[in-house]
């Protein structure tokens, strides 16, 4: 099977994840692709397939005799898609020879334009998948989960030689848990890749540091006709919080390398009110500068309205993992070459997020970030097209060949 055929399948199994639950997986819909999954996996003959309690998949394609001493890889990719746009039932729309223009889906009204999305028009002549309009598509990423099986397929039936290889399908990486149990000892790799990424050739190994914080307002509320000198109004001091943080530093005005703080909820009355924040950045030094510009306004808030007023609660997410990719770039170098390789031209750029190899890369496993080939993720013009999927599968197969040569 081609791996678009594969994600066609897939997409249609609902598995959003809840950021609201406190269960690992945060849904049971997750098991339902799992188990597909590990099926599927025994069925190509791939070897020690287990899902687990918690719904991690793994499996293992045994090094080709005489190349057991390889350096072992891994190939990862999350099964849970984001909540949002996903309240009913997946309608992937494929269209043949699209030509690279405006396309209208289905009859939602929405309508996948060049003026929003200018890399529509190089798309031209490819077989290009969607939804109608009313749904998440799911590539991300059920198209890096279609990829690997791809891949453990070319491997197994066209008998490419390789050292040994692991496989590892996890959920909730979108509600920030994909990593939460997942087994690095039973996992087995020395390094691995995560197929998390946009444009096929993608590489990232350079992501934001990453915290929540939160902001709780006690206010004082009384009668408003005799409140002079005695209302604290904590939507006002929200207000105030959200005032006193750089207006230029938002999501909307950011790109590369440069970070944000991003407010993400917000909610409240005279007499509390709560300021929900993302802050993001790569360098390190400035991201724990933003943090400390947020306790800075809690202080002079405190000051200022009366000790308890404001109260900031910091939590940190993930770390980049460039530090830990430093010590084995071979890792990027071998995927340029592999993309290369596959006669697509390799793009390295820095991840404005977050994926499990970050979090697996501080927990023993170096694990940088390759491209699928899909776009627009988490909203209803997700899109993807067969033939970058086709090419991140060969990026896949030239970079097991090049681990079996080293």
């Amino acid at each position: 099977m081609r791996a678009y055929e594969r994600l066609l399948n897939y997409v249609v199994v609902r598995t959003p994840s809840d950021e609201h639950s406190t269960t690992s997986p945060s849904s049971q819909c997750q098991f339902d692709l799992a188990r597909i999954l590990a099926d599927e996996m025994t069925a190509l003959g791939i070897s020690d397939v287990s899902l687990d309690e918690f719904c991690y998949v793994y499996g293992k394609i045994p090094a080709t005799p005489g190349y057991e001493n390889k350096p072992s890889i891994g190939f990862i990719a999350h099964m849970d898609t984001v909540s949002d746009y996903c309240d009913h039932d997946i309608i992937p729309v494929v269209h043949k020879n699209y030509d690279g223009g405006d396309l209208p889906l289905g009859t939602s009204g929405r309508t996948l334009t060049v003026k929003d999305f200018p890399h529509l028009p190089s798309l031209a002549g490819r077989t290009l998948i969607t939804t109608d309009g009313t749904t998440v598509l799911g590539a991300d990423d059920k198209a890096g989960v279609a990829e690997i099986m791809t891949m453990a397929e070319a491997l197994i039936k066209e008998n490419i030689p390789h050292g040994p290889i692991s496989i590892a399908f996890t959920p909730d990486e979108e509600v920030g848990g994909g990593t939460d149990h997942f087994n690095v000892e039973k996992f087995a790799a020395q390094f691995a890749y995560t197929l998390d990424g946009d444009t096929e050739g993608e590489i990232q190994y350079e992501n934001f540091n990453a915290c929540k914080a939160d902001f709780e307002i006690t206010g004082f509320a009384v009668h408003p006709g005799s409140s002079k000198d005695t209302m604290i109004n904590a939507c006002l001091v929200a207000a105030e919080i959200n005032n006193m943080l750089p207006g230029l530093e938002i999501p909307r005005e950011t790109e590369d390398y440069e970070g944000f703080y991003h407010l993400t909820g917000m909610s409240g009355d005279v007499a509390q009110a709560k300021l929900h924040y993302i802050v993001r950045d790569h360098d390190k030094n400035l991201f724990e500068a933003r943090k400390e510009t947020l306790r800075h306004i809690e202080k002079n808030l405190n000051e200022k309205w009366g000790e308890g007023t404001v109260k900031l609660t910091i939590t940190d997410q993930y770390q980049n993992m460039a530090e830990i990719i430093a010590g084995c770039m071979h890792l990027i170098e071998n995927a340029k070459k592999a993309c290369e390789n596959a006669g697509v031209a390799p793009l390295v750029l820095p991840i404005r997020g977050g994926t499990d190899g970050c979090q697996l890369s501080f927990m023993g496993l170096p694990c940088p970030n390759l491209g699928t080939g899909g776009h627009a993720f988490h909203g209803p013009y997700e899109h993807i097209t067969a033939e970058g999927m086709d090419k991140a599968v060969d990026i896949a197969v030239e970079l097991v060949k090049l681990y079996a040569e080293m």
